[in-house]
């Protein structure tokens, strides 16, 4: 099976965003870090914060934790790409908006313009395990993060929540946070139960989520690869199997605009697996 970079490139140049596009010539085309974090920084406001849809769910200019989540996970988790001064003030930016029991507020302000639903109903994200463990992960945590969100994980990110988890998706929560912080009790206790429930899901998601395990699968000697050799080869078969016409290839729930992005990181899970 053939992967055509031309038609994902005129997909992604065609469709994307300005940096989704920048993000893309850098991955796959030598193109600049530079210009990609000048696009980046267009979605950071002065005061730290992160906003202006770089979540496309959330289109509030304002600085938002969804934003700010969002941003990180493209940065550390997915894509790895290195910082600069990307995050400079932004540790500060979340300090301030923090609730007594170390969850996240976002503005009023994100209401005011296209939302989704779930976005909605939840205020944004009030949770901070990922982006303060991915915040951990760059270097950037100071201590009041890091023991306001140790204190609200203890509290809601429990043993017994990480096992009961039964969407692939969302075990980035205790991935991000777990994986990357070393001050919190048993820790490798908490590591191994994300792990299992990863493999766990991973044997058993439908078509539609076999991309969501290179998430959290970066490389092929990955302690979670090496359990699901019979998984990733048959996640890594269909991916390589399911580009469309039009060069790009489909998200889990089929969101149009979240394709182009989607589109660029299938492509670096096969890479990184060899497969093209």
């Amino acid at each position: 099976m053939t992967i055509d970079i031309k038609r994902a490139r005129d997909f992604v140049y065609s469709t994307g965003t300005l940096w989704e596009k920048a993000l893309f010539a850098y991955l796959f085309q030598q193109g600049s870090i530079e210009h990609l974090h000048q696009c980046l920084l267009c979605y950071k406001n002065p005061d730290g914060g992160w906003g202006h849809g770089i979540e496309h769910d959330l289109q509030a200019p304002d600085s938002n934790t969804t934003a700010l989540e969002y941003t990180l996970s493209v940065l550390m988790r997915d894509t790895g790409m290195p910082l600069g001064k990307l995050l400079d003030g932004t540790p500060q930016w979340l300090e301030a908006h923090r609730n007594a029991d170390g969850s996240l507020k976002n503005p009023d302000s994100i209401f005011e313009y296209p939302i989704a639903p779930w976005w909605a109903e939840w205020r944004g994200q009030p949770a901070p395990d990922s982006i303060v463990g991915n915040l951990t992960k760059a270097g950037y945590v100071t201590p009041s993060l890091a023991k306001s969100t140790r204190q609200w994980v203890q509290e809601n990110l429990t043993l017994e929540k990480i096992k009961a988890n039964e969407w692939l998706f969302m075990a980035y929560h205790g991935f991000d946070y777990f994986m990357n912080v070393e001050d919190f009790p048993q820790v490798e206790v908490y590591r191994q139960a994300v792990i299992d429930n990863i493999i766990a899901l991973a044997r058993q998601a439908p078509e539609k989520q076999y991309f969501t395990l290179f998430q959290f699968v970066t490389t092929p000697d990955s302690l979670i690869a090496r359990a699901l050799p019979d998984v990733i080869t048959r996640n890594l078969d269909y991916l390589a199997s399911t580009q469309r016409e039009d060069g790009g290839w489909s998200d889990e729930h089929d969101m149009k605009h979240w394709q182009p992005y989607f589109t660029t990181v299938v492509l670096l899970a096969l890479r990184r697996f060899g497969r093209w």
